[in-house]
């Protein structure tokens, strides 16, 4: 009755264990995908500062400034605009994805600012989804439909899809005196776009102009780069129109489409727009809120972990790490069989090692154990009863505490100064429970427990030392319910030890 019992616990508790862990990894998946959360505590997210400074005369009269921005369906993400034009009224224009400034009565240099915070997916921000209107063939006279159509017979022999044939044909043959009908010899890069798109609709293919800014810090840009975006294969498609490569080359951003100019000011002159970037980083856990918003699954980040305030954050931060402590040292006291002085004690000692650090913290550790050890033998002899005489080791612990801390300060020796890391209580616990065990079951024992109590909490100590580890259990929390059943099922584990196989190998011998 009892086995039947005990299988069905562990049938139970590994159901459960199989939930939590569908749970965790759907969880994890939901983090990675919506919140942007990643596996690497290393890893960042750039944050690109885009900067456009428009600047003009003003003629004593009213101005209105539009500027070309950026489409709210451009693949990259908008993390927060801004607009800095004092007595202007502001509209922005979705249609047509322009910014709209005005002011009355303005006379003399004028600066207005737009600046703009993007991230993620910089590099593949070429993609727009918007299907395009009809495109009505150009009217043309006989001698330019006879030069259309040489130049797409042209094409035709060129490599690439028919847009990149396009500009290629043309970029070859252009220096030719025939095609000055098509395109002027002493062209602008807009000229050029513009006749891409007018050779293009001879064909009914939709095209526009793209200007791309190149992410690129400390440079300032007088003027954007101009590509022609055609509708390919329904789909859009960037072209370099010098080398009729597809897509944007590396960090290169599109900042406008279509349209017909960037930079439009009535009641003004000598007017000129420049572009400055520049970079920052911030981590995944900071950027997961917008990506959240962005992702339209804000209602799940609101109710995390995350949303606390960064002191309140810190703290969780170490106890999350605390289950995966535990497992450790059940595993080792139920698996492996080890003896340590105190269930939890090897836990807190790996605490203490991280913050002091391996090396510095061991030595500290072992010298205040030594000297408390000392002590607690000379106190021994005066028969003290137990409560006066743990508070005498928990006093003289907090006094060894400060004079190691003082001469570590005066010697500059961090060794020394890493003893105030180290768990009043606990230390003294521990050199009470050592003497105790020294006087009833002899000293080999007594060093035992404190050898296995010192390499549990090195094993601890090197799970929860890593940068990763302390990272994905605290942007993966949900990873404790895991650790919660399995340390269950250990707890149902009644064979043996790993350490008892030596000491029962007869027995087994004997029963096989």
């Amino acid at each position: 009755m009892k086995l039947a019992n005990l299988f069905s616990v562990r049938k139970v508790l590994s159901f459960l264990l199989v939930l939590s862990v569908v749970y965790a990894a759907y969880s994890i998946y939901y983090k990675v995908k919506y919140w942007g959360f990643s596996l690497s505590p290393k890893q960042v997210t750039d944050i690109w500062t885009i900067d456009a400074k428009v600047s003009f005369d003003a003629l004593g009269e009213d101005v209105r400034v539009s500027l070309g921005v950026p489409a709210d369906n451009e693949s990259f993400k908008v993390l927060s605009e801004e607009v800095v034009a004092k007595n202007y009224d502001v509209v922005r224009d979705k249609a047509k994805n322009r910014l709209v400034m005005q002011g009355r009565n303005k006379e003399g240099k004028q600066k207005l600012y737009y600046r703009l915070n993007i991230y993620d997916d910089v590099k593949n921000n070429a993609i727009n989804k918007s299907k395009p209107a009809k495109v009505e063939r150009p009217l043309l006279s006989e001698e330019e439909q006879i030069q259309m159509n040489k130049l797409w017979e042209l094409a035709k022999n060129q490599e690439g899809d028919k847009v990149q044939g396009v500009i290629a044909a043309v970029n070859q043959e252009m220096t030719e005196p025939t095609m000055s009908l098509v395109l002027p010899l002493n062209h602008t890069s807009k000229e050029f776009a513009e006749k891409i798109i007018q050779i293009l609709a001879y064909k009914r293919i939709p095209a526009r102009i793209a200007r791309a800014l190149k992410l690129e810090e400390g440079k300032k840009n007088d003027s954007l780069s101009i590509m022609v975006e055609a509708y390919v294969n329904n789909k859009w498609t960037l072209y370099d129109l010098s080398t009729a490569k597809i897509g944007l080359p590396e960090n290169w951003v599109v900042f406008q489409r279509g349209g017909v100019s960037l930079l439009d000011v009535r009641g003004g002159e000598n007017s000129k727009v420049m572009f400055s970037v520049l970079k920052s980083v911030a981590t995944p856990l900071k950027m997961a809120e917008h990506r959240a918003k962005a992702n339209n699954e804000l209602w799940g980040y609101e109710y995390s972990i995350y949303t606390l305030p960064l002191m309140e954050q810190n703290a969780l931060k170490w106890l999350m790490i605390f289950p995966l402590a535990i497992l450790v040292v059940v595993i080792m006291r139920n698996v492996i069989g080890v003896t340590t002085m105190g269930t939890f004690t090897p836990m807190l000692l790996a605490m203490s090692l991280v913050k002091t650090g391996f090396v510095p913290g061991l030595i500290c550790f072992s010298l205040m154990l030594g000297l408390g050890l000392i002590m607690r033998a000379v106190v021994a002899r005066l028969n003290l009863l137990l409560v006066p005489r743990i508070s005498f080791v928990v006093i003289f612990v907090i006094l060894l505490i400060q004079i190691l801390a003082v001469i570590g300060y005066k010697l500059n020796y961090g060794i020394i100064s890493s003893a105030i890391f180290f768990p009043i209580i606990i230390t003294a616990w521990i050199i009470e429970r050592a003497s105790i065990t020294w006087e009833e079951e002899g000293a080999v024992n007594t060093l035992k427990e404190i050898f296995y109590t010192l390499v549990t909490a090195v094993v601890t100590y090197f799970v929860i030392s890593s940068d990763y580890v302390r990272h994905i259990m605290f942007a993966f929390n949900e990873l404790n319910l895991v650790i919660l059943f399995i340390v269950m099922l250990l707890g149902t584990y009644t064979g043996y030890r790993l350490t008892e196989l030596s000491r029962f190998a007869p027995l087994i011998r004997k029963g096989e």
